[in-house]
């Protein structure tokens, strides 16, 4: 089978996280860089990378990667590579591009150059002058990195955070990816309870009811390389074929939202039902300190209100206090919370067992993971019996 370099982009700070996922995959060479993990794998790991990978921005196709300090450099370097074999005759190719501490610095004139020069590779090989450009979309982005330059074309079209189900947002929405990635950090297992008390409109509960139910959180839309003639379309098929069985759809999940904003609850509701997990979690109208519940153990997974979220430092000084009650009553819990809040350790008392530097778009935040005792495991089906004959 024919093997292909792609690369899943990712937020900084998710690498690792993205890389576990590719790995999951049966993806090979995986390579780890800043924003990026670069893996080799056949034709069908397009369609299953785009399917299953909950934490990456985009998949794409790496076509070339070489040093270019010159705009003749980069014409011809770009020139040698093989577009035909991706790029049909009516298809269309806009450039997009970025540099960073690179000579060429223009992003413009980068563009410019790398379009004229798949031209004329394509002119060579579909024997015209013009292309009309009205076929499926191969969406091209040069990137240029202390003078290396690294040519690909995005499979995935929107980004990979767009799973379909949030047609209705509240304020300050949580990125589907993030969203994901806070609750894989977590270890959270689908035997246990799950709860945020600052969901909004609703996207840690879903996210956690697609990984609960191993749902892939790319099945319900489309992506750019579904169209692409290179790729066979019965690849597709079988991807979501093949999601479809791996997907545990009668398993049955504990997860709770609760949020004091009883507009952003419909919206909550709203997009659970898009997402078809409306059955796997409740949600209600509830501030944190007025919830309760006798289970031993479990997850506490929240991005709680901060900044322009909040109405004053009144506000959130109640809230803390109230977080700070629940994490005594729930000693045996773990708590995991993302927050731009510097001082959330000291006004929770308590210093956190881990925590790692995100980013949820253009905002630094941190993520605080306090450790609860690890659940006693279930004793095997018969070990009971066998006790007592002992």
């Amino acid at each position: 089978m024919q093997k292909v370099e792609l690369i899943a982009t990712a937020t900084f700070g998710l690498e690792a996280v993205v890389a576990e996922e590719v790995k999951k995959l049966g993806c090979e060479e995986v390579r780890v860089d800043n924003g990026k993990v670069t893996f080799r794998a056949g034709l069908s790991a397009i369609p299953r990378a785009n399917l299953w990978l909950r934490t990456a921005d985009r998949v794409r196709l790496k076509l070339g990667e070489f040093r270019a300090t010159t705009f003749e450099e980069l014409f011809e370097q770009t020139k040698a590579l093989p577009w035909e074999e991706w790029i049909p005759e009516d298809g269309a190719f806009p450039v997009e591009g970025k540099s960073v501490k690179s000579t060429l610095f223009s992003v413009p004139d980068c563009q410019a150059i790398v379009k004229k020069a798949v031209v004329e590779r394509l002119k060579q090989t579909y024997r015209r002058d013009w292309f009309e450009e009205t076929g499926p979309l191969y969406k091209i982005e040069v990137a240029l990195l202390k003078d290396t330059a690294t040519l690909t074309i995005d499979t995935s079209g929107p980004g990979l955070h767009k799973r379909g189900y949030r047609q209705w947002i509240g304020a300050a929405p949580l990125k589907e990816t993030l969203a994901a990635a806070m609750i894989l950090l977590s270890r959270w297992q689908p035997d246990q309870v799950l709860y945020d008390p600052f969901c909004g409109s609703g996207t840690i509960p879903i996210e956690a009811a697609l990984i609960g139910q191993n749902i892939a959180p790319g099945l319900n839309r489309s992506f750019a390389s579904e169209q692409w003639p290179t790729i066979p379309r019965a690849l597709w098929r079988e991807a979501r074929a093949e999601a479809h069985d791996l997907a545990a759809y009668g398993r049955k999940l504990e997860i709770i939202g609760t949020d004091i904003d009883g507009e952003v609850l419909k919206v909550a509701r709203h997009n659970a039902a898009e997402a078809a997990v409306e059955g796997q979690i409740h949600f209600q109208r509830m501030a944190v300190g007025e919830w309760r519940t006798r289970k031993k153990y479990g997850c506490l997974i929240g991005n709680p209100p901060y900044g322009e979220r909040l109405g004053s430092r009144g506000e959130l000084a109640g809230l803390y206090r109230n977080l700070r009650e629940l994490m005594q009553q729930l000693d045996s819990w773990s708590f995991y919370l993302l927050t731009a809040d510097e001082r959330l350790e000291y006004q929770l008392g308590k210093q956190a067992s881990k925590k790692r530097k995100l980013y949820n778009g253009n905002l630094k935040v941190d993520y605080y993971q306090f450790f609860g005792p690890r659940p006693p495991r279930p004793k095997p089906v018969g070990s009971a019996e066998k006790e007592a004959e002992g």
